[in-house]
């Protein structure tokens, strides 16, 4: 191959605009991706990343107005037929997904989702592609492979079910994939392994890669090059290295402040030494049924998950506490405990002196009134059928704390201090984006002026400048109404700008803690060790340097 032939772009966009009636959602970006290439493109939610993407695949809606011009290997795809389209969706291009969960059949075994694809566009036998199908999964790290062609999606975790959509986008052996934001609501860990795969097939396969992700430093560990969206237009594209320690936007200097701990949030002062923490959890086990199925002989049931294992931890008035550790460490079932919604299989739980466990009645409500946790799904969370005003408004007056008029008044009082619009307060969850929904929540939980606020995962899946901005709203609210904070993540980025102390969590026990900049800094146990060498980190540290936040450590 001459060297003209290697710098002939693989993908060419020319002035891609997408319009859906009135709504321009792209607006005449162009860029190329090279042969063997990781292209990175990065923006919040809006600014047109995904829009583009499902272009290049051809999957928008037939509402949508597309123009200008996208060739793969020098042949136009905007004027294919659905058919056409058929041809090479699959074939010469493969897609993954931010969540797998959605795009995987559940009443599908894996196996058979894995060969579908090549069954379809290789013409072989459906029992060589299952054949084919256990090698890919091998390929992708997925142990047992033949065993797991006969899973079902729901017997595979979160990174499991990432592995096995990129072993179907990869059957056919395609020039592009395109991975549509693929690790942002995974482990440090698995999105490590994860990022590890996309490199390595990169590598291998010599596939070229489009990487769609609001988190720079995800981009910066597997990317050349990156684009940079805002508002459906390119502001700003070029080597990642370049772009990240010399920007010429604003917008992307925005983004490179906004990565988690690159900046210190401040603390709220320090309250007095009490005589006994405000939170004390004591040798505390949950355990749960083994799931239906788990059976080991007949009227015999295997024994019981043990969920969390003679856990100790305390939380003080008004402090910040971590808790940190990867997927089915125990984190969310811990903070299930605290609110009473597990039941403890041993162990006790005590908050401002009284026994959690042995409260009923008007004194456990009391209790609910005092600790409040907010989600990480909001929309979950929060009746659909309510506007967020009254969503906000009903712990007041169903605690009997106000009756419905001043309540009211109190949710618009406690919407404004989030920071919410005034005409966004008659609306449902669905009409809110993540970021505002997030704030309801908190405005919900706080209504209700509780000592101690759980937070369990609650910017996981947000762009990094929301997330920025949530974090910083919950710090100022922390520090004027001295709430004791309980930050249960798997970012530990985020857990070091926030926390005063942190505790890691693995199978259900905690493995160290200690104050969170000594822990995350110079971890002592090797699984400590591990979360943080997984974090992604941005090339330059310059930033990080000049603001005193916690050093990134690489892989």
């Amino acid at each position: 191959m001459n060297a003209q032939a290697q710098t002939q772009p693989l993908l060419r966009v020319e002035n891609l605009a997408i319009s859906f009636a009135s709504i321009e959602a792209v607006k005449g970006i162009s860029f190329d991706l090279l042969p063997g290439e990781i292209l990175g493109i990065v923006g919040e939610s809006g600014s047109g990343k995904s829009i583009t993407c499902r272009a290049l695949m051809g999957l928008l809606p037939g509402t949508a107005k597309v123009g200008g011009s996208v060739r793969l290997d020098g042949g136009e795809l905007l004027t294919l037929s659905e058919a056409d389209w058929c041809a090479i969706r699959g074939r010469e291009m493969g897609m993954i997904f931010q969540n797998p969960a959605s795009h995987l059949d559940p009443l599908r075994r894996i196996g058979a989702q894995v060969a579908a694809p090549m069954v379809r566009h290789l013409g072989i036998s459906r029992g060589e592609g299952l054949r084919r199908a256990a090698s890919l999964l091998e390929a992708v790290g997925i142990r047992e492979p033949e065993k797991r062609l006969r899973s079902y999606p729901h017997e595979f975790s979160g990174g499991m079910k990432q592995r096995a959509m990129i072993a179907a986008a990869i059957g056919c052996s395609p020039k592009l994939l395109i991975a549509d934001e693929p690790t942002t609501a995974l482990d440090v860990t698995v999105q490590a392994r994860i990022l590890r795969l996309l490199k390595d097939l990169n590598r291998e396969r010599g596939l070229a890669v489009i990487l769609i992700s609001h988190d720079l430093g995800v981009v910066a560990d597997i990317c050349s090059r990156v684009v940079v969206m805002r508002g459906g237009e390119v502001v700003e594209q070029g080597p990642v290295a370049e772009v990240i320690d010399r920007p010429r936007h604003a917008y992307t200097r925005l983004l490179i402040d906004s990565q988690p701990g690159r900046k210190v949030l401040p603390q709220p002062k320090a309250a007095p030494e009490a005589a006994a923490p405000l939170l004390g959890v004591e040798r505390l086990s949950v355990s749960f049924p083994a799931r239906p199925g788990s059976i080991a002989g007949f009227g015999t049931r295997t024994a019981d998950v043990l969920a969390l294992d003679g856990v100790d931890i305390h939380v003080n008035a008004g402090e910040t506490v971590g808790i940190v550790g990867e997927s089915g460490s125990g984190k969310s079932t811990l903070a299930r405990a605290i609110v009473r919604q597990n039941r403890p299989k041993s162990g006790s739980l005590r908050f401002d002196g009284e026994d959690v466990l042995a409260l009923s009645g008007e004194a456990l409500t009391r209790f609910r009134r005092r600790v409040q946790m907010v989600f990480q799904n909001p929309y979950d969370s929060l009746n659909p059928r309510m506007t967020i005003a009254e969503a906000v408004a009903e712990p007041i007056w169903r605690h009997g704390l106000a009756d419905r008029r001043a309540a009211a008044k109190q949710a618009d009082e406690l919407l404004e201090m989030m920071e919410l619009p005034a005409h966004l307060r008659n609306r449902k969850p669905r009409q809110l984006s993540g970021g505002q929904c997030q704030r309801v929540g908190l405005a919900r939980a706080l209504a209700l002026k509780p000592q101690l606020l759980i937070a369990d995962e609650i910017t996981s899946a947000l762009d990094v400048t929301t997330q920025a901005q949530i974090l910083e709203l919950l710090m100022r609210l922390q520090r004027e109404r001295a709430l004791a904070l309980l930050y249960i993540s798997h970012d530990l980025s985020v857990v070091g700008s926030i926390c005063k102390r942190v505790y890691v969590f693995k199978a259900g026990q905690v493995v160290e803690t200690g104050p969170a900049r000594q822990v995350l800094s110079a971890p002592r146990h090797a699984y400590t060790q591990e979360l943080v060498g997984s974090l992604a980190h941005l090339p330059s540290a310059a930033t990080t340097h000049e603001t005193g936040a916690m050093p990134h450590h690489a892989p």
